[in-house]
């Protein structure tokens, strides 16, 4: 009986694998305790215009505590937070935050 050629491990598919554009930031957020998802994030927006521009693009949103647990909720479900279901406000804040 003749042994099977293995087939070559072809590495992580594209789909795994994040874009990061500025691979320096990624690093220190990550080791500072960031999620890959909110690092990469910060990291691509930072090389799409400059660090300093990234924290004040947007509009003004009310804080968390001000949030309805159903909008919070709906919030930690778009970004995939598990367990959100069974949390308390404060839980669902933290989960937030921290993601």
């Amino acid at each position: 009986m003749a042994a099977r050629a293995k087939k070559a491990d072809p590495g992580p598919s594209i789909k795994t694998v994040p874009s990061i554009k500025d691979r320096e930031l990624y690093e220190t957020l990550r080791e500072e305790g960031n999620s890959k998802e909110k690092s990469a994030r910060i990291a691509n927006a930072a090389a799409a215009t400059s660090r300093h521009e990234v924290g004040h693009r947007g509009g003004t949103s009310p804080s968390y505590e001000e949030w309805t647990v159903e909008r919070l909720r709906h919030r930690a479900a778009e970004i995939g937070i598990p367990g959100r279901s069974g949390m308390k406000k404060a839980d669902l804040i933290e989960a937030l935050r921290t993601h």
